[in-house]
């Protein structure tokens, strides 16, 4: 049997990360995700309100163009969606909306006729779903602001 002998090759450089390496990238990782979450959630509320007050004023169109074929305003807003006339002939068969929409934090929009604070009231409880409130928890209404 013969002896081989072992060479003194040079070690070869291994490539890949240190622990090191690695740890800093996921620590800039970390502080790069704070700063947009800090960022974009408050701008995510806000749409949401922004939603609200868009669809308050399609509905209230709706409503308006509902009371322009009619001469008065329906008891629900259901009536609102095409072949859902509530009895009424001269409602458009093809309704005044698609869809009925739910508000952004996904409960129904109120509706009232005849409205305590106008001809139909219309509204949302906000995020909390609950009457009243201040910022992202206050009412938005057709009737204010």
């Amino acid at each position: 049997m013969i002896e081989k002998k072992k060479k003194n090759l040079p070690r070869r450089k291994e490539s890949g990360f240190t622990l090191v390496e690695v740890m800093v990238t996921m620590t800039i990782i970390a502080i790069m995700g704070t700063i947009v979450v800090i960022n974009v959630l408050p701008r995510m509320n806000q749409a949401r309100g922004d939603k609200a007050k868009i669809d308050i004023a399609r509905l209230s169109q709706a409503l308006e163009y509902y009371n322009l074929d009619t001469s008065t305003y329906p008891e629900t807003l259901d009536v609102l969606v095409g072949a859902q006339s509530g009895g009424d002939e001269r409602a458009n068969p093809d309704g005044y909306i698609k869809i009925l929409p739910d508000d952004p934090w996904g409960n129904p929009y109120n509706y009232a006729y005849p409205g305590d604070n106008g001809r139909f009231d219309l509204w949302s409880y906000g995020a909390d779903g609950v009457e009243g409130g201040e910022g992202n928890d206050a009412d938005i209404t057709n009737w204010q602001n």
